[in-house]
């Protein structure tokens, strides 16, 4: 959600009113937020830690988010009333040039005030740019929220972390599925698909479904030989078989039946550009996890502060346990990072998206622009069917918490 307050009735000669408080947007979320905070400290396990590590999460994306609506309305020449850290009630504030920043008690987000998001009466206001440079000054908080997961992936990269040891090897090739049509086998070991190295399990099991839907070449060992086939990764393939219709396990396993790990630590000159390649194959994954709800092979999985809070509390947990806790909190955070820059381009009413989709509409009008109220309108609707779809989420939440069931089972 854009967490951006605007103050339309202000104009650029003298100062701002200050502002009167949060919307009523922003007082619900707040309290959604901190209910489902309290539920979870009583609880699940570790709810404290938990919770801290998802608000310290939540809390830099949101303020990298407000800090492109920021920069580019600065750049614009746009005048910000205020950027803030948090929620009101102030704790402090200080005034630099015609830009106030400000720290508030309640660390759920941040917000940037610009002058006139609807009202183009001011000269400074951000209605009265053109549209190209209200498009980009709406979009630059989830660009920036797509891009930023290059340096976390790459960070990931770089601190020594666990991988697991050993290429994949098919355990079971169903019969009649696409790839023992193909001719792949039980016992084969994956070298490569789609000429990219598949290095161990997890690699071979998203590639696969980075290259769901159409014929994927699959390099393997087999008896000391290399083969190659070409395999169909499926949309929607049958319960259980998979896009390929294979099962896989670890090729090197310990005593317990456990994949064997080791510690890795690439160079920042080669995980930047990894990193960009996880970032590019991500979004690509999130792409095809839309088409597979349109074509009803899986259902959508929605999780609200509570969900995420008990992903980022098992997440450090199973870490800790590997000996490396930072790099699957940075990856976490880079694909919340990415959930929230491609949640805010959606045309969907009260998002920098819907706001977005406004403009575009303003665009092919002609310049006629659609009546303030009459947005704030869908905006409203939008807002109240968010909330709804949120308590939802949050009640499924909490009643998986409180059968002790983990999100990853």
């Amino acid at each position: 959600m854009d967490d951006r307050w605007s103050d339309d009735n202000s104009q650029s000669a003298g100062d701002p009113k200050p502002p009167a408080g949060p919307s009523t947007a922003n007082r619900i979320t707040v309290v959604l937020v901190l209910a489902g905070m309290v539920v979870a400290f009583f609880m699940a396990r570790d709810a404290v830690t938990s919770a801290l590590l998802f608000l310290v999460i939540l809390l830099g994306l949101v303020m990298v988010h407000e800090l492109g609506h920021f920069v580019t309305a600065k750049f614009f020449g746009i005048r910000v009333h205020e950027f803030a850290f948090g929620f009101p009630p102030r704790i402090w504030g200080k005034r630099y040039g015609e830009t106030e920043y400000t720290i508030n008690w309640l660390p759920l987000g941040g917000f940037v005030r610009l002058e006139g998001e609807e009202n183009p009466t001011g000269p400074r206001s951000l209605a009265s740019r053109p549209a190209w440079q209200r498009l980009i000054v709406l979009g630059a908080g989830a660009v920036i929220n797509l891009i930023l997961p290059i340096f976390l992936f790459a960070a990931a990269l770089t601190i020594p972390h666990q991988e697991v040891e050993g290429r994949a090897v098919i355990a079971e090739a169903i019969a009649g599925a696409p790839a023992a049509e193909a001719g792949l086998m039980a016992g084969d070991v994956i070298i490569s698909i789609a000429g990219r190295d598949a290095k161990n399990m997890p690699e071979a099991s998203r590639l696969v479904r980075i290259y769901r839907g159409g014929d994927v070449p699959i390099t393997v060992r087999r008896a000391g030989e290399l083969m190659s086939f070409t395999v169909e990764s499926r949309w929607a393939p049958p319960e259980g078989q998979g896009p390929t219709g294979i099962t896989i396990a670890p090729e090197v396993v310990a005593p317990d039946g456990r994949a064997f790990t080791t510690t890795v630590s690439v160079p920042p000159w080669e995980s930047i550009p990894q990193a960009t390649r996880m970032t590019w194959d991500t979004l690509i994954l999130a792409r095809n996890e839309i088409i597979s709800w349109v074509r009803g092979a899986a259902t959508p999985a929605f999780q609200g502060p509570v969900g995420i809070a008990q992903v980022t509390g098992e997440v450090a947990r199973s870490s800790e346990t590997a000996g490396g806790a930072v790099s699957p909190l940075l990856e976490l955070a880079a694909l919340l990072s990415i959930n929230l820059g491609i949640l805010n381009l959606l045309p969907l009413p009260m998002l920098d998206g819907g706001r977005m989709f406004f403009v575009v509409i303003e665009v092919l009008r002609g310049g006629r622009r659609v009546r303030p109220e009459r947005e704030a309108i869908v905006h409203l609707v939008g807002f109240v069917m968010f909330i709804g779809l949120a308590l939802v989420i949050t009640f499924f939440d909490i009643a998986r918490i409180a059968s002790g069931e983990s999100v990853f089972r």
